[in-house]
């Protein structure tokens, strides 16, 4: 009985002094594309965790990419299936030191937050992101393949050196869902 006590408390102890393991990656629990006025509008939130290596870069100014692209596939069972729209958006998420504050790029859109987890509650978040504009037969079946990755091609020249064998910034999920 005093062995197993002691053995307990030993792992309880090395657990509590062990460095803590940090999950990175992309989780997509709620993704949900419809029809709408002829089109297509799709809503999703993300759940995104950075590795240690992205946040890092990004507290040292390097400005990172996420890309989310949707495209609408209308199946048929004599060729490939048809394409009816693709669309992607892109943000730059960058820190700035000088005013401690993260900024969140869409464009020509720009938004400073106080923090982090508020700058990426903006990216993985969209509600009705109209992803066909015409082209949705109300009778017809469709889907969507749907994809939220971080985009390394964009980084600086010399950080893409030595990416690729670094799963730190291999961050991205796929899904393909119907439209309802």
């Amino acid at each position: 009985m005093a062995a197993a006590f002691l053995a307990a408390t030993c792992f309880v102890g090395m657990a509590a002094f062990a460095p803590s393991a940090r999950a990175q990656g992309v989780e997509l629990p709620s993704i949900l594309a419809k029809r709408q006025d002829g089109g297509a509008v799709l809503d999703f939130v993300a759940n995104l965790t950075l590795s240690k290596a992205v946040e890092d870069a990004l507290r040292r100014g390097v400005p990172v990419y996420f890309v989310a692209e949707a495209t609408v596939k209308k199946p048929r069972w004599y060729w490939r299936d048809e394409r009816v729209a693709r669309i992607s958006r892109s943000w730059r998420l960058s820190y700035q030191p000088l005013t401690n504050a993260w900024r969140v790029s869409l464009g020509a859109f720009a938004q400073s937050y106080p923090s982090l987890e508020e700058a990426l509650t903006t990216i993985t978040r969209i509600a009705h992101w109209r992803i066909a504009d015409s082209g949705i037969d109300a009778t017809d079946k469709y889907y969507v393949d749907f994809q939220f990755f971080l985009d390394s091609s964009q980084l600086p020249r010399p950080m893409l050196l030595d990416l690729s064998a670094k799963s730190e910034w291999n961050l991205g999920v796929e899904r393909t869902v119907p439209v309802e």
